[in-house]
């Protein structure tokens, strides 16, 4: 459903993405990994269509993004980008947003309006449908956003960091609950970065982890819960990918770390 194909990106001269090749396929639920400031939101923007690649393009159900109006406009229609820092208007209430989005992306008011009330209610949010977005804190905002994409029915959504932004435990249960189903019932395709392990594996099942503006992992979660012994993937995944943090933590706290086991290895 997505392919980058040759993907290399600037700012001013100095590259955030280098030579990235990239194919998701339907009904992939796939986690982006890395430490702040290595690339995620630039690739995702650049898959979402906000932003063009210095270099390579990007298709999507065989239509290249950016290439004529026409195109752009059929491929908005069926993939949904939603940033981490999201515009919502202050005027208006939670309950008008989503009928707003739900009309542009042209669902039914049959569908759209039961649609729009059991996403209030899953993220807890019935009590202020009717208040002003201005008005609402940081991790309400950030459920009316998320509560928008998930109401468009778009095949295809692409979130940057969807579980930050305040979101409170209950919030993170019921995104992981429906990006899970989106993917594994529905045959739907989800991208989303993170920068927390711990996040990828309850939710995704395949991660790709971005380092020096590269791909350097692509891998099935599956294949890394074998690897693991049937033990913690996130272990496993800070032990793979974050080995310069950890050298630095034993640094830092010497022989005085009470969370390190006897055999030299890290307490979960």
């Amino acid at each position: 459903m997505i392919r980058a194909s040759n993907l290399s990106h600037y700012y001013s001269v100095r590259p955030i993405l280098k030579e990235i090749d990239l194919e998701v396929g339907p009904g992939e639920c796939v986690a982006m990994l890395g430490p702040n400031g290595i690339g995620k939101t630039t690739l995702l923007a650049i898959l979402g269509g906000v932003v063009s690649p210095t270099f390579g393009h990007v298709e999507v159900n065989g239509k290249r993004r950016r290439e004529t109006v026409e195109s752009e406009l059929a491929i908005r229609r069926e993939c949904v980008y939603l940033p981490d820092d999201c515009w919502l208007p202050r005027d208006r209430t939670g309950a008008d947003w989503l009928l707003a989005v739900g009309r542009v992306y042209g669902i039914p008011d049959e569908r759209l309006l039961p649609h729009a009330n059991a996403l209030i209610d899953v993220f807890n949010l019935s009590d202020i449908a009717n208040q002003a977005l201005g008005s609402c804190s940081t991790g309400q905002k950030k459920k009316w956003t998320l509560a928008s994409a998930l109401l468009t029915d778009a095949e295809i959504l692409l979130l940057d960091e969807p579980f930050s932004g305040g979101l409170d435990p209950a919030g993170i249960l019921a995104l992981q609950r429906i990006l899970r189903r989106l993917t594994s019932v529905e045959g739907r395709t989800v991208v989303f970065t993170t920068p927390v392990p711990e996040i990828v594996e309850g939710t995704a099942d395949r991660l790709i982890v971005l380092q020096d503006g590269r791909i350097a992992a692509d891998e099935r979660l599956a294949d890394l819960k074998s690897r693991s012994g049937n033990g913690s993937v996130t272990q496993l995944l800070q032990t793979m990918f974050f080995q310069k943090t950890l050298n630095q933590l034993d640094h830092y706290f010497g022989d005085d770390d009470p969370l390190k086991r006897p055999d030299g290895n890290q307490a979960p």
